[in-house]
């Protein structure tokens, strides 16, 4: 019998959103199908699959231990967030190579299907750093007797959906700094700065909008501007290794001395960027929006607001109450107004003649005492108020009122 040949041999998930790529989340399951073509027949031990989730950290640093001596130290750290087996053909054993419980593939293309449920804990977003990474990935390996495993590995990916519409995230970001500039024995005046954005939850594609303030009182020319950073930390055997990396920035224009500059919502767009990693215990990915004063010859003057990117978007204002405003609609309607209003009280219901006429007597030295003033006061405190009517008692009056205010506008 002649030996058949792999053709091909790869790994194809079930993808489920539009855009036909491999992205899941906590709690989701994970599958696909292990992809064989061959040509001929080929004898097959076993079909495993292993998936696997970490976090690793790895970097080196240089020391040196004497004059002539240096030696170099390595961080390393990981955490598993997944770990799961399975054989789709045969059993486990493969350390033998004898023809017992072999199956048999015939030439063609052939798929086997396998699912997996990724852990209901909080799973870190997939990502790569310059010192780490976090990856997911399933592999499978193909084993036959007296031949080599084969071996294929696919990625997939996870993020660890952050909803931006909580109180936290949706809470304003606010600073205001200020700096005076020294040359020798003569002082300038200051340069003050003040900035603010709506929240501090966003999400990749979205401009965030700067309301800033910047007055130069000093003699020196400078410039403001904004810049979004990103900073990853990664920690190993009690160690932290940060880098920080620009995302986006923009300018503003040059100020002179005695000059101010207002930013009325100056648009600043986040760009595909990896979502904010949080929980990871030896890696994070934060985000801060750095409105600053660039001044020559000078440290900057800055202030630092931090975000979060998220992965769930903000939700339309309309959506979010339009089912509380549209029960609160139905029970005005459910209640039913009135189709004319009623009138108020009579004067009479409320105050007797006896209070009023008592009132209208002011004592002497009440008067003496607090002047005429409060005796005016006093006499019209239980006055009656005007008679209700629907009509306007003064119509001629009201018409002419109108006529002067159409006169004054100015014809468009």
């Amino acid at each position: 019998m002649v030996l058949g040949k792999v053709k091909s041999f790869t790994v194809s998930y079930d993808c489920l959103n539009d855009s036909n790529v491999p992205v899941f989340s906590s709690g989701d399951c994970v599958s696909g199908r292990v992809i064989i073509e061959v040509t001929g027949e080929i004898r097959v031990k076993s079909l495993k699959i292993h998936a696997k989730g970490f976090a690793k950290v790895r970097w080196t640093e240089s020391r040196n231990a004497g004059s002539n001596t240096a030696y170099t130290q390595n961080y390393t750290e990981e955490v598993e967030y997944l770990n799961h087996k399975d054989i789709l053909i045969g059993h486990e054993r493969d350390d033998d190579n004898s023809e017992e419980g072999l199956t048999t593939i015939h030439s063609g293309r052939h798929e086997y299907a396998f699912s997996l449920e990724l852990p209901q804990t909080p799973l870190a977003t997939s990502f790569e750093g310059k010192h780490g990474s976090v990856r997911y990935w399933v592999k499978a390996e193909l084993h036959r007797p007296w031949l080599l495993p084969m071996k294929t590995k696919k990625e997939f990916t996870v993020f660890e959906h952050i909803d931006i519409n909580t109180p936290l995230l949706l809470s304003p970001q606010a600073g205001t700094k200020d700096k005076t500039l020294c040359c020798w024995f003569c002082t300038s005046g200051p340069i003050s700065l003040s900035a603010k954005i709506e929240r501090k939850g966003y999400t990749p594609g979205e401009s965030i909008q700067i309301f800033a303030e910047i007055e130069n009182c000093s003699s020196r020319m400078v410039v403001p501007k904004a810049a979004i950073y990103q900073t990853q930390t990664f920690y190993a055997k009690g160690k932290m290794k940060e880098v920080k990396q620009l995302v986006a920035n923009l300018r503003g224009e040059s100020l002179s001395s005695g000059k101010t500059e207002t930013w009325n919502g100056k648009m600043l767009k986040i760009p595909p960027v990896s979502p904010s990693i949080l929980d990871c215990s030896i890696i994070r990915v934060e985000y801060s929006l750095m409105v600053y004063v660039d001044i020559p010859g000078a440290i900057n003057l800055s202030l630092n607001l931090p975000l979060v990117i998220g992965t769930i978007p903000l939700h339309p204002f309309g959506s979010r109450t339009s089912s509380v405003s549209s029960q609160c609609s139905m029970s005005w309607l459910g209640m039913g107004l009135p189709e004319r209003p009623e009138a108020p009280p009579s004067y009479a219901e409320i105050v007797t003649e006896e209070q009023r006429q008592s009132c209208l007597d002011v004592p002497a030295a009440r008067e003496e005492l607090d002047g005429p003033l409060f005796a005016y006061i006093h006499e019209f405190r239980f006055q009656p108020p005007p008679l209700y009517s629907e009509i306007d008692p003064n119509p001629d009056h009201a018409s002419r009122t109108e006529e002067r205010r159409l006169d004054a506008c100015p014809s468009r």
